[in-house]
């Protein structure tokens, strides 16, 4: 894959995360038991991630005009979305009640890391930096 497409299909990527992470709460509206964590109570939770969520998103759309500019954005939703699957995996396993989150947010998360992880710039040599 070229540079050229990969920068494509990462801006396309980061527009459509970050879209979608502005729809976790019809989501969980829809669809509580895959996405809603304590049976639907706890709305407090839900909106307080809704919030970290929306403006993630917001930020991952901005980034879509220059990734490569923000690689550290990139870099932090990647690593975020692994380390919150990887706790709702455990959470879920060890909870019967919370099971549903393993085909939900869990592999939508790592779907959202692997996806950035393939596309991700990345860093330029000082070669490259200056032409040579």
């Amino acid at each position: 894959m070229t540079a050229e497409t990969r920068e494509t299909y990462l801006k396309m990527a980061l527009v459509a995360f970050g879209a979608i992470f502005f729809l976790i709460y019809p989501m969980g509206m829809v669809w509580p038991s895959g996405w809603v964590w304590h049976g639907g109570e706890g709305q407090y939770y839900l909106q307080m991630i809704c919030g970290v969520y929306a403006v993630l998103g917001a930020f991952l759309i901005a980034a879509a005009r220059n990734p490569a500019a923000h690689r550290s954005l990139i870099s932090f939703t990647i690593w975020s979305s692994i380390v919150h699957a990887a706790i709702m995996a455990a959470q879920a396993v060890g909870d019967g009640h919370e099971t549903g989150h393993l085909i939900g947010d869990v592999p939508a998360l790592l779907l959202v890391a692997a996806i950035l992880w393939f596309l991700s710039p990345q860093r330029s040599t000082a070669s490259e930096a200056i032409g040579a």
